[in-house]
């Protein structure tokens, strides 16, 4: 089922939404809804593998969304995404969907929402999702390829720009995606892990885990982690999760 891959139309399509590799940043920075406080949508929505951590993940995000003054609002119902219910959020979580989650139209309106300067959130499985819809290959970065068995110990390594305070060498345990390609030509890595430490890699010495970008128009921000239930109590993971919802709701720039 997992058949998309970025080929001669994806490329055409990256080209024309980044300039060619040129790494500037095209941003479409409307101004979003004035809604007080913010809202976020989080979309949980599987037709494939369903991960246990989805209500875990939900009770995290409303409690960094608490903390970040924004209102988190959660479904599962794809007709939230046309352009009447996507104005009223500021930025879409995308946490543990899998597979095809929307149909064209919807693809449409999200499409014009992020191109419009709305942001977007990927959690997990949010990479292994709607794999024939090129446009959300290139908003998710990279397209999950497999994984190694059962739940593994790696080090996350962040780039020195992206630091989290206090977290030098954070130690993760979680399903460490492969990725069908190395993201870092057309994104900002945030981390990575090392598969020295681990069995199953398959990325080499360069294995992003986590990263960032505004080629679409709105901001995006992905993490492969999120599998596992315990790792929602992370104090490390939450400092993650919370710095993506700040920066695809423009309240940072540090994602």
């Amino acid at each position: 089922m997992r058949t998309g891959v970025f080929g001669p139309f994806g490329l055409v399509l990256l080209l024309a939404l980044t300039g060619g590799c040129s790494g500037g940043a095209v941003q479409a920075d409307i101004a979003r809804p004035s809604v007080s406080p913010p809202r976020i949508l989080v979309f949980t929505r599987t037709t494939g593998w369903r991960h246990d951590s989805i209500p875990v993940a939900i009770e995290t995000l409303r409690d960094l969304g608490e903390e970040a003054g924004l209102q988190v609002e959660h479904s599962e119902d794809p007709m939230q995404f046309s352009a009447a219910t996507l104005a009223r959020y500021r930025a879409v979580v995308f946490a543990n969907t899998t597979l095809d989650v929307l149909d064209a139209a919807q693809q449409r309106a999200f499409e014009r929402f992020v191109g419009a300067g709305g942001g977007y959130v990927g959690i997990h499985s949010a990479a292994d999702t709607e794999y024939d819809w090129p446009w959300y290959g290139e908003l998710v970065g990279a397209w999950f390829d497999s994984h190694p068995p059962g739940l593994q110990a790696s080090p996350v390594r962040f780039e020195a720009r992206h630091a989290l305070p206090g977290e030098p060498d954070w130690q993760v345990r979680d399903e460490l995606y492969n990725y069908r390609r190395n993201p870092r030509a057309w994104v900002d890595v945030i981390a990575t892990v090392d598969e020295s430490a681990y069995a199953g890699g398959k990325m080499g010495t360069d294995h992003p885990i986590a990263w960032c970008h505004q080629r679409m128009g709105g901001r995006a921000w992905y993490t492969g982690l999120g599998h596992d239930i315990p790792l929602y109590a992370d104090a490390g993971f939450r400092t993650h999760l919370l710095r993506g919802l700040r920066y695809a709701t423009r309240q940072s720039d540090d994602c």
